[in-house]
């Protein structure tokens, strides 16, 4: 599988949940995705309303060759600062998350084990207007592989179900 089939997969997967941008991306990105969601609880009529959640995901597609630990920090950093900029931290902001998803072709050893060594996050006044955490997976397709950092656990069960569907888990 090529990497842009690859990449296809991935964003026909994030599709039927995110908005996907393909034109106007940030620089480096192949594309975008945003999750956007406003948890409201009430009390009989919507004026009597208990609370409210706002919670958004920004995806960043990337695909590579050959991914060094240059790149990817590139990448990694480029990613949180479009993300932190997209952030409202209103009243009733609860996370504005910002993920990474990498393709490449084939992963540095290196970059491996910077991927899995990759933390941000950021709280906001506290913690009462909210919180952002970053997640990272890259999947190397000569190896059939993907590494993650601690948040990116689950977008490893993600990238199985994509990439590997008959995969027992």
């Amino acid at each position: 599988m090529t990497r842009k089939e690859a990449l296809e997969k991935v964003l026909a997967a994030y599709a039927g949940y995110y908005n996907i941008i393909r034109d106007s991306v940030t620089s480096g990105f192949s594309a975008e995705a945003v999750f956007d969601l406003k948890d409201e609880q009430y009390v009989l009529v919507k004026r009597a309303k208990i609370s409210e959640a706002i919670s958004k995901e920004f995806v960043f597609f990337a695909d590579t060759g050959l991914l060094t630990e240059e790149l990817l920090m590139h990448l990694a950093d480029t990613a949180w600062e479009s993300g932190l900029a997209r952030v409202e931290p209103v009243p009733n902001h609860r996370n504005s998350d910002i993920t990474l998803f990498i393709i490449a072709d084939s992963v540095d050893p290196a970059a491996a084990a910077c991927v899995r060594k990759l933390r941000r996050s950021k709280t906001y006044m506290l913690g009462f207007r909210g919180w952002s955490n970053f997640r990272v997976i890259v999947c190397d397709l000569s190896s059939g592989k993907a590494v993650h950092n601690r948040l990116g656990a689950e977008l490893k069960k993600t990238a199985d179900n994509i990439f590997q569907p008959n995969k027992k888990q």
